[in-house]
């Protein structure tokens, strides 16, 4: 009896041990747990800047690494939130190094695409997407990455480009005929100068600066008619003079004009789709 006595006394002993080694172990594990939980409560009530410090803290006393995935992708999206791409850009990057699934190695790159697009790092962006399309593991999500290339392009100001990706989710995709109607409104940078170069005020015309292409060739016309008229006189110096200091200046400001006004409402006519995109669009946007 006595023998059995201690028999469960040394038994109990080794619970003890095992219970208090472990101990620790689930104390840590709990206070991780809650430290998870502040840090994630902070960026659900848009304390970003809070909820990094969180997170942070997590990270330091995660010696387990357990909450590498987790923390650096919520310090990421903290990050952009708050318009600090670049930090974004870095901690969505160690996330997506410690991703322990197919999903969760997809979700941080979409992250990192949109963190790129919203600051302007396109090749950037667009070099990730085709990492994604080549990668066999997520054959099955060309939508998802169709979309974001399109938003790419359209940020970008390559709307023809987003128009044929977002043609790939559905023909009549809202953001394909934003796009199309876009680039259709769009004038041609190139048409704009060669028009200007042959005619002077041509490509004034053709952008609708009816005012300044009508002045353009009215003074190219007067000047070289004097030019001419000069060298027909055998006034070489008054020719030149007029030819170098007046027609020339005339005939490539018209040029110029031209390529300024085509820019001018190119920007107008993106930024009117940038602002409907910001203001009426309900879908997902970076």
């Amino acid at each position: 009896m006595f023998h059995v006595t201690i028999i469960a006394g040394n038994m109990m002993k080794k619970k003890l041990v095992i219970a208090l080694f472990f101990l620790p172990l689930s104390f840590a594990q709990n206070s991780l747990e809650q430290q998870y939980a502040i840090a994630s409560k902070l960026f659900d009530q848009e304390q970003y800047y809070d909820a990094v410090t969180e997170f942070k803290r997590l990270i330091l006393f995660d010696e387990e690494k357990l909450y590498s995935f987790s923390a650096n992708l919520m310090i990421g999206l903290s990050y952009k939130a708050g318009g600090k791409y670049s930090e974004a850009v870095y901690h969505l990057t160690l996330a997506e190094i410690n991703a322990k699934s197919e999903d969760d190695i997809f979700t941080t790159k979409l992250e990192l695409i949109r963190s790129n697009i919203l600051r302007r790092t396109f090749t950037q962006a667009h070099k990730l997407l085709d990492e994604l399309e080549l990668d066999g593991r997520f054959s099955g999500k060309s939508d998802a990455i169709n979309y974001w290339r399109g938003w790419a392009f359209m940020l970008g100001d390559n709307w023809e480009e987003a128009a044929n990706a977002f043609s790939e989710l559905k023909d009549d995709h809202e953001l394909k005929l934003l796009s199309e109607k876009t680039a259709n409104e769009k004038y041609s940078v190139t048409t704009a100068s060669l028009l200007s170069t042959l005619i002077p005020g041509a490509g004034q015309f053709y952008t609708g600066e009816f005012l300044s292409g009508l002045l353009s060739i009215s003074w190219n016309v007067l000047f070289g008619f004097l030019a001419v008229k000069s060298f027909n006189e055998e006034r070489i110096f008054d020719g030149l003079m007029i030819t170098n200091l007046l027609w020339l200046r005339f005939y490539i400001g018209s040029r110029q004009n031209a390529v300024k006004f085509a820019t001018e409402k190119n920007t107008e006519i993106a930024n009117s789709s940038l602002r409907w995109l910001r203001d009426v669009y309900t879908g997902e946007k970076p």
